[in-house]
C-alpha cells in the first residue's frame, strides 16, 4: 500500500480466487473458524486483492452467510449442489475458467489462488511461468497438495500460524 493524501492505495491490482469448501473444511479440520470480515482485509492489505471471488456451492439454507460475504466485499460464484446427504457443489472448472478469463482480458495485474486441491496445480503453474502468480495460500499445511507445494515454490502460504489474528470470536451478548 502507498499512501496519498491520508488515503491507502493499493500497489497492484491483484485478485484472489478462492475454494470456498476447501477454505471452510481445513480451517475447521484445524479446529477454528475464520472471520471472514478479517480475512477480507488481510488478502487487501497483505496482497493488495482488489477482488475477491469465492467458488461455492449453493445451499439455499447459508443464504444470511452469502449476504454477509457480500456485505464484506467478496464476489460469490455459486454451482448448484447435488442434494445428497453430502451437499458438495465442485468449483474447480469455474474457479479455473474465471482466473483465465481474468487474465487474458488483463484484468489484474497477479492472482492468489486459495485452496489446498492439487487439482489446481496446472492453474498455479501456468501463472507462476508467467510472472501473474502472487501466492497460494492453503488453509492448512498439513492438508495441502504435494503437487501445490512443489509448484508454488516460494509463493506458498499457510493459515495455521495466522489463528491469533484471523479467528472468529463470537460476540458476547452480556
Amino acid at each position: 500500500m502507498v499512501k496519498n493524501n491520508h488515503r491507502m492505495i493499493p500497489k497492484e491490482n491483484n485478485f484472489a480466487y478462492i475454494d470456498g469448501q476447501n477454505l471452510n473444511l481445513g480451517v475447521r479440520s484445524m479446529g477454528w473458524i475464520l472471520d471472514m470480515r478479517r480475512f477480507k482485509i488481510y488478502l487487501k492489505e497483505k496482497y493488495d486483492v482488489s477482488k475477491t471471488y469465492i467458488f461455492i456451492g449453493f445451499v439455499a439454507e447459508n443464504q444470511r452467510m452469502y449476504n454477509a460475504f457480500q456485505e464484506y466485499g467478496y464476489t460469490l460464484v455459486f454451482k448448484p449442489v447435488i442434494d445428497d446427504k453430502e451437499p458438495k457443489g465442485n468449483i474447480d472448472a469455474d474457479l479455473v475458467l474465471r482466473a483465465m478469463i481474468d487474465f487474458h482480458e488483463s484484468k489484474f495485474d497477479k492472482a492468489v489462488i486459495l485452496t489446498s486441491d492439487g487439482d489446481f496445480y496446472s492453474l498455479v503453474d501456468y501463472f507462476y511461468s508467467k510472472e501473474k502468480l502472487k501466492n497460494v495460500i492453503s488453509p492448512c499445511s498439513k492438508t495441502c497438495s504435494s503437487l501445490l507445494k512443489k509448484t508454488a515454490k516460494e509463493k506458498l502460504m499457510f493459515l495455521d500460524n495466522l489463528k491469533e489474528k484471523l479467528e472468529y470470536k463470537r460476540k458476547s451478548t452480556a
